[in-house]
């Protein structure tokens, strides 16, 4: 695992600190790689949801459901 020193403002390292003392993680270090990887799920998804909108743009429609497009997203966030 890769070592990095950051620094956080206080309100950000005082939320940090509730989260970690209200046991919900054990380390500062845990919380900080569950939300990048909170991040980078979400990001999946407006990748995915703009490729979509950019095919649906260029061909001026699409043959999936909107039902099928529904089932497509929850699985994207599902991962």
């Amino acid at each position: 695992m890769t070592r990095q020193s950051i620094s956080f403002t206080q309100p950000n390292d005082e939320w940090l600190k509730t989260q970690v003392d209200s046991k919900e993680y054990s380390s500062k270090s845990e919380l900080i790689n569950d939300l990048v990887r909170q991040a980078r799920k979400q990001q999946r998804q407006i990748d995915w949801i703009s490729s979509k909108l950019e095919s649906a743009e260029n061909s001026g429609f699409t043959n999936d459901s909107k039902e099928q497009i529904l089932i497509q997203s929850k699985s994207l966030l599902n991962g």
